[in-house]
């Protein structure tokens, strides 16, 4: 594939969806909306996660910090394990949900807990067991030797609240178990509540872009569609104009644009037929006179041998220029009714062989043109049209290029194409481009040559309205045309009036 079908595979179908403004104005609000729905549902998360736990952890450590002050005082001193087990149920049992484990040095073997079964002191992280247990200095600044510490920590994929001290420097320590579930579960909702307003602020935003740009789309796309049908020639055309926004101003714009253009087309198309009347009044007024003069030089011609030999070469000058005249004038007849649109077809289906022998017999160039053209390729066309398109590209392929010309006729599915071949040095390769264009001569020099420089243009003017074309090129011994008709007759144009209706 190349990056030409690439591109224009990409510029249609879904990828030109992906790219229209209503798609990236409802992006850009969906975006701002989830970016800005997302940055406060976090925040809002966040704030709301720390205050939860904190007034969880905070409420937890001080009813605990009480309550072992409180019980601890009971506590005898060389305390039995019995005993420690008794300090741990009753400071566990302030009804905060918490259990307590309580250790001491002078028992090594001994682990009392409220809940035996569920925690020891092998769930203590080591961090919170040494800091605990490391002794701190007695100053103004800090009356306690031992503080309470705390660590948020999971155990068996539960959130749990662990903290622990040290009552006495001789006496037992002990830690905290609180679990977090409760917590955790509030947090989730929150969550969950957050996720569902930040979704819903989406939509919401997403239904408010379709609105926005539905409001904004709806005059572009007006202005769009009046363009596309100025394009197509429909001057006439202007946009309604609404409210007093820059939409509104581009509205104005497009008016006064379209109005002028307007102004400027009819103005053209007034000079452009006045110019073409001008030439048809002045080609139909030179006929008379013309044709009085081709009588006249036509007998003139006769006699020319008979006449003084130094008034011979006027005379013949004086043939070939009333001659050359004569054409001129019928060629801007012709050129006035192609840009008329004048010009009409009498279409018949003809073999197109007989049609370039009937074009080489009558000019007698039988033996300077080599015809491939097998019988039975046959096409509707104007035979008068062709004739003059042949004796076009034949003739100056003798004129210009010299003998033998090559004349080959083929025919594809739907087309005929006549290739007119010479043995000339061939067309240089500045003055291709223009060998159609009117009243252009490769040599500037030579002005008074005997064509007009209309030939090529009204023969590409009678292909184009068959729905062909003509090409130039060189090949390998000269100048290569190339004329292509279709083998059906084409439609006609529809005029504009004829379109309105």
């Amino acid at each position: 594939m190349t990056d030409h079908q690439t591109t224009r595979r990409f510029s249609s179908g879904p990828w030109r969806r992906l790219r229209s403004l209503r798609v990236r104005l409802i992006a850009v609000f969906a975006a701002v909306a989830l970016l800005a729905a997302a940055s406060a549902s976090g925040i809002a998360y966040w704030l709301n996660r720390d205050a939860v736990l904190k007034r969880a952890q905070d409420t937890a450590l001080n009813d605990f910090r009480v309550s072992l002050t409180r019980n601890v005082s009971q506590l005898p001193l060389n305390a039995t394990c019995l005993q420690l087990n008794e300090l741990a149920s009753l400071v566990s049992g302030s009804g905060l949900g918490y259990d307590v484990v309580v250790v001491d040095d002078a028992l090594p073997d001994c682990t009392a807990s409220s809940n035996p079964g569920r925690y020891t002191l092998a769930e203590v992280p080591d961090r919170l067991r040494s800091t605990v247990a490391r002794q701190r200095e007695v100053t103004e600044n800090n009356p306690y030797a031992f503080h309470l510490y705390w660590q948020r920590q999971n155990l068996d994929g539960r959130p749990f609240l662990i903290g622990g001290t040290k009552v006495v420097p001789t006496g037992p320590t002990a830690y905290m178990f609180k679990s977090l579930e409760n917590e955790r579960a509030d947090l989730n909702t929150l969550g969950w509540s957050l996720a569902i307003a930040t979704l819903l602020a989406l939509i919401g935003s997403a239904l408010l872009a379709q609105a926005a740009s539905a409001t904004v789309l709806r005059p572009v796309k007006r202005l769009g569609e009046a363009a596309r049908r100025l394009g197509e020639g429909h001057l006439d055309t202007r946009l309604e104009v609404e409210g007093s926004d820059e939409l509104a101003d581009l509205a104005r714009t497009f008016n006064r644009t379209a109005e002028s253009l307007h102004e400027q087309v009819e103005e053209l198309s007034a000079r452009e037929a006045q110019s073409r009347r001008f030439v048809a009044d002045m080609s139909h007024e030179l006929r008379t006179p013309l044709t009085a003069m081709t009588a006249v030089t036509d007998i003139l011609e006769d006699e020319a041998e008979s006449l003084d030999p130094m008034i011979e070469p006027a005379v013949r000058l004086v043939v070939n220029e009333t001659r050359r005249l004569s054409d001129l004038v019928e060629n801007l007849m012709e050129v006035t009714r192609f840009d008329a649109g004048t010009a009409k077809l009498v279409a018949d289906e003809v073999d197109i062989s007989d049609l370039i022998m009937s074009c080489i017999d009558g000019r007698a160039w039988y033996d300077a043109v080599e015809l491939d053209a097998p019988r039975g390729i046959r096409a509707v066309v104007d035979p008068r049209r062709l004739d003059v398109v042949f004796a076009n590209l034949i003739g100056n392929a003798l004129k210009h290029g010299g003998s033998p010309v090559r004349v080959k006729v083929r025919q594809t599915d739907h087309s005929v194409t006549v290739e007119v071949s010479d043995s000339g040095p061939g067309i240089p390769e500045d003055v291709l481009p223009h060998v159609f264009d009117r009243f252009y001569k490769a040599d500037k020099g030579r002005a008074r040559s005997e064509g007009s420089g209309l030939g090529l243009s009204i023969a590409m003017a009678n292909a184009q309205i068959h729905g062909g074309t003509i090409t130039a090129a060189n090949g390998e011994t000269g100048a290569v045309f190339t004329l292509t008709l279709p083998t059906a007759q084409p439609t006609p144009p529809v005029s504009p009036e004829e379109d309105a209706t």
